[in-house]
């Protein structure tokens, strides 16, 4: 330039996982065609993506099982937005998905975030007893006794406990506690998520299951994934789900007829009457 100055420099935006060139895709530094298609599984591929580093055969293991138990398992709330929402707009696949997915980590697959957090919270306040002392069943049990004594005081609920269909066990926490034994991945917050399981009836004077979502957060927490992410693996799990109920939508439709029965059963009020009494 005239005056000498130097021209400005382009913004730059770096990124870690991957690039891509006339010949070649790469990806987590591996060329994508040659090293991981065909070699690398999905679940170990988001696992990888998300903390730059490839797992174990165990961690694998019990990801992979927290994937399959936060799919979409039946006709729920989620799914039939999304049939309704493919019945409305067919051309328009991704909407239908939005509306499953954004159902689905806004009310039910939150809980794997809320809990995941909530344990978390727990040990960093009692970070001074590291695990290694925490060594027994009743150890733990009064960490988890004044974890729940003070979420009741300040009226806060316990993510994890209850499910609407499960009401004495839910099928996935005993299978996933165990798969996480075996694979020597049982770590502090499935310790103390388990613990929560036996003590919450002190205080809570009834006895409630530890549901699926709960104890896939405590899973995922334990095999160190960053905990703001734990909302986005279960919705990562939901989207296999919903592309099977609208695949089952294509094969058998019912969104029509869902829709139908809403709209004959409705009962319309006069918005101005008094419908608290």
């Amino acid at each position: 330039m005239g005056n000498g100055s130097s021209p400005p420099q382009a913004p730059t935006y770096p990124t870690s996982l991957g690039m891509s060139d006339a010949d070649s895709i790469s990806l987590l530094g591996k060329d994508l065609a040659a090293d991981l298609m065909g070699h690398v599984g999905f679940g170990e591929l988001a696992f990888w993506l998300v903390t730059q580093q490839r797992p174990a055969p165990a961690q694998v293991r019990v990801f992979e099982a927290v994937l399959v138990a936060l799919a979409d398992h039946g006709f729920t709330p989620t799914a039939i937005a999304a049939r309704l929402t493919y019945l409305s707009a067919p051309d328009s696949l991704q909407g239908a998905i939005a509306a499953g997915l954004l159902g689905g980590g806004s009310r039910f697959l939150g809980v794997t975030e809320d809990c995941g957090q909530f344990l978390a919270a727990v040990l960093d306040q009692h970070r001074d007893k590291c695990p290694e002392r925490l060594d027994d069943d009743a150890a733990w049990d009064a960490v988890a006794l004044s974890a729940i004594q003070q979420a009741r005081e300040s009226g806060r609920l316990v993510p994890g406990l209850g499910h609407p269909v499960h009401k004495q066990q839910d099928p996935r926490t005993p299978r996933l506690l165990a798969i996480a034994a075996e694979e020597g991945l049982k770590g502090p917050h499935l310790r103390l998520f388990e613990a929560i399981g036996r003590v919450h009836p002190r205080v809570l004077g009834r006895t409630l299951p530890l549901n699926g979502a709960g104890v896939c957060g405590a899973a995922l927490a334990d095999l160190g994934l960053p905990l703001e992410l734990l909302r986005g693996f279960a919705l990562l799990a939901r989207a296999a789900g919903l592309l099977g109920q609208l695949a089952e939508e294509v094969r058998r439709p019912i969104g029509r007829d869902v829709y139908l029965s809403v709209d004959r059963n409705a009962t319309y009020v006069d918005p101005l009457s008094n419908t608290s009494s």
